[in-house]
């Protein structure tokens, strides 16, 4: 079969985003036999003509398209990202009569709602190495597509998705697959993936809606041997997007020694809970060229942890702070405030909380996106915030009623006099 898969982000929020999630999918669908391109739309200067030249000149047979981000998740005037998705699906549509398939993160955590939205053909929820390589087989067979792990038809209910146990089966891409030409610099970060999946449930999160909840993990071996075949291609900085780097963090250890074995020379930057770290763990990041860590602490209030379901209270968040400070490590603190049960006094004890820690950075969030399965979404249910009939595809956000006037104009008021607060 011939496919072509489409990235159809064209947003550059914080990083530069890259499409590792569609490259996997092409990886495995290319071991599978059949042909795979990929179509980056962020990097073209003219993507309406990309798009019409891939389609005209491929002639595909099937059309996946990746939805990374549905809204930017800010409160204070949300943007709607997925207009311009909608009018990729509608161009394919126009000049192809490839059924249009949807994936990707975004799209994972709305499945129903975005596939009807956006008009497709079909969607997969969850990671789509197998069930897109099985989708191909069934449509090149004229086999009944229903059934399939994950995969969505309009109308029709969905099968529950199947989790892929052993990652080390699922093929990594090939640089040339996925990264451009000529980005091989020490400003650009390329998106690695060791483990999929958290348990740790925390009431706004919807990271198990996209990966699940079991934690699986790619062996040390691996990850190490393509982290190695990218700085051979000239790639030096990586950003690793697991949820918690440092869960189970006798894997992260693991991971750690083997890069320092191997010697590369590598900068990392990686997503750290704060707990379940040590001064060894830390050394050993900062060995294996760890320059920054993304602390996602949330609030100085234990009382707000415990609301948040976070498994670590604020003393717990100092020593971790502490011991990455020690180890030389560039740390970038987070807080989202304004969630069930917020005050004034939990709100000003956050904000010392993160004055005393010294980080280097601080990112400051008011107001909770509600996603949909998730506790917010069930508080926000019960106090009317939301109606049971609501669509949350359309940004919706929590923030406590007391706090609506009075918490956007205290961080503003924050932030002037600090110029490392975000």
């Amino acid at each position: 079969m011939r496919a072509l898969l489409i990235s159809a982000n064209t947003e550059r929020m914080n990083l530069l985003p890259l499409p590792l999630g569609l490259a996997c999918i092409a990886a495995a669908s290319r071991k599978a036999g059949h042909e795979v391109n990929l179509l980056n739309l962020m990097f073209e200067a003219d993507p309406s003509s990309a798009l019409r030249g891939c389609l005209e000149g491929l002639r595909p047979e099937v059309i996946g398209i990746s939805v990374r981000n549905v809204d930017d998740q800010n409160m204070d005037g949300p943007i709607f990202l997925l207009p311009p998705v909608r009018e990729v699906v509608a161009a394919c549509r126009s000049l192809s009569n490839a059924p249009v398939v949807l994936g990707g993160a975004g799209y994972s955590i709305f499945p129903e709602s975005a596939l009807r939205y956006l008009g497709a053909d079909m969607g997969i929820r969850g990671e789509g190495e197998t069930t897109f390589v099985a989708l191909l087989e069934r449509i090149a067979e004229g086999a009944p597509l229903a059934g399939l792990p994950g995969l969505y038809l309009p109308g029709q209910p969905s099968a529950a998705r199947d989790l892929a146990m052993n990652l080390d089966n699922l093929p990594l891409p090939e640089p040339a697959l996925w990264i451009p030409a000529g980005s091989g610099s020490r400003e650009f970060w390329v998106p690695v993936q060791s483990r999929r999946g958290c348990p740790l449930d925390c009431s706004f999160c919807s990271t198990s809606a996209i990966e699940g909840r079991p934690i699986r993990r790619r062996s040390p071996e691996k990850v190490v041997a393509w982290l190695e075949q990218l700085a051979l291609s000239g790639f030096h900085n990586f950003n690793f997007v697991d949820n918690t780097f440092n869960l189970p963090p006798y894997y992260a250890k693991e991971l750690c020694r083997k890069i320092v074995q191997k010697g590369l020379d590598i900068n990392l930057w990686c997503i750290i809970y704060p707990k379940w770290i040590d001064a060894e763990l830390a050394q050993l990041m900062a060995r294996a060229g760890c320059r920054e860590i993304s602390l996602g602490f949330e609030s100085g209030s234990d009382r707000m942890l415990r609301s948040l379901n976070k498994r670590f209270n604020a003393e717990k968040v100092r020593t971790v702070s502490r011991i990455f400070a020690d180890a030389g490590i560039f740390r970038r603190g987070f807080l989202l405030l304004g969630g069930p049960g917020e005050t004034e006094e939990s709100v000003e004890e956050s904000l010392s909380f993160a004055d005393s820690l010294d980080l280097n950075a601080l990112k400051i969030t008011v107001g909770l996106r509600i996603y949909p399965e998730t506790p917010l979404a069930a508080a926000a249910l019960t106090e009317g915030v939301i109606g049971p009939n609501d669509d949350l595809l359309w940004p919706r956000f929590y923030l406590a009623p007391r706090l609506k006037d009075w918490l956007p104009e205290r961080i503003a008021a924050y932030k002037a006099s600090r110029p490392w607060v975000m």
